[in-house]
């Protein structure tokens, strides 16, 4: 049996600043939806972690650079990147998918 690589997660610090934000915002309208948004993202990135290719290249990156990829889960994407020479995910950005998208 071939063992898969087990990247470790990063999160950058406004990407997990903005995280919390949405979990705040969240906590205000329901004692549930904080729990079930934070355990989805979480159950999501720790597939991720052993499968980093799983996800689709990032269509927002300006130029399409196959290490940045992104997923949407309960309306909110995440944009992560793959950095295979330090075996990393580093979480880049969380944003409601209404809000506009910021290319970069």
């Amino acid at each position: 049996m071939v063992k898969k690589n087990s990247f470790k997660i990063i999160w950058d610090r406004n990407a997990l600043d903005n995280f919390k934000e949405i979990l705040t915002f969240l906590s205000k309208q329901s004692t549930l939806a904080p729990k079930i948004v934070k355990e989805g993202v979480l159950e999501r990135l720790d597939i991720i972690r052993t499968n980093a290719l799983i996800c689709e290249i990032d269509k927002l990156k300006n130029n399409s650079d196959k290490e940045f990829r992104a997923f949407i889960i309960y309306s909110y994407r995440i944009t992560y990147q793959i950095k295979s020479d330090a075996e990393e995910i580093r979480i880049i950005r969380i944003r409601h998918t209404s809000r506009e998208p910021l290319g970069y």
